[in-house]
């Protein structure tokens, strides 16, 4: 509530993002960071301060359970629905490793999911609760179809990789060092594997 207030008194969330994103001075930068963490943590969402945006959004019912990945790019005029995530896929082994990129006047349904490099062009419109993994092109409808299965012959890593001044990974609830040569060549999007580094 009081994160709410204190970003109305700067002109709302969206405003308070534009100064996350503009102000330079360092310490009053960090303050609206941290408020702009805070409101979204009232509202259970993540609307990363840093993802761009060519416009401010519809939110017909608010930011509410919204996660957006900082490194999204999301066209102007969009309208977004509660519950959407649109988000980065950093799995090493992916061929979708990377972030959305949305066009103009593109409407997001309830509870859609648009993860990975995925580019959707302008004036399509996601049906609630699709799952986007592949480009969309300019005027269409995407709609949710039917659960397909694929199997492995292997196990995947499921792991959640992020650069944290080195490549981290999750795990047993604290961040390691990754290790794995073929896991680094991976993420660094290198054809060769890189020389392995010693263990935490």
């Amino acid at each position: 509530m009081l994160a709410r207030l204190l970003a109305g008194a700067l002109g709302g969330p969206w405003k308070l993002k534009q100064r996350c994103m503009d102000t330079r001075s360092g310490l009053l930068r960090r303050a609206f960071i941290a408020l702009h963490g805070w409101y979204q943590y009232e509202n259970n969402s993540s609307v990363a301060w840093n993802a761009r945006f060519a416009g401010e959004p519809c939110f017909p019912h608010g930011m509410k359970s919204i996660f957006v990945s900082g490194a999204a790019q999301i066209g102007k005029n969009c309208v977004i629905f509660q519950q959407v995530t649109i988000g980065s896929v950093m799995v090493p082994d992916s061929n979708g490793r990377g972030a959305p990129v949305i066009g103009d006047n593109c409407y997001i349904g309830a509870g859609a999911k648009i993860v990975g490099k995925v580019r959707i062009g302008d004036n399509v419109r996601i049906g609630a609760n699709a799952v986007v993994h592949k480009d969309v092109p300019d005027n269409s409808v995407v709609v949710v179809g039917s659960t397909r299965v694929v199997p492995r012959e292997t196990v995947p890593d499921n792991r959640f990789y992020s650069f944290r001044g080195a490549w981290m990974y999750a795990q047993d609830g604290g961040w390691h060092r990754v290790t794995d040569a073929l896991v680094l060549a991976r993420l660094t999007g290198q054809d060769d594997p890189v020389e392995t580094l010693p263990p935490d």
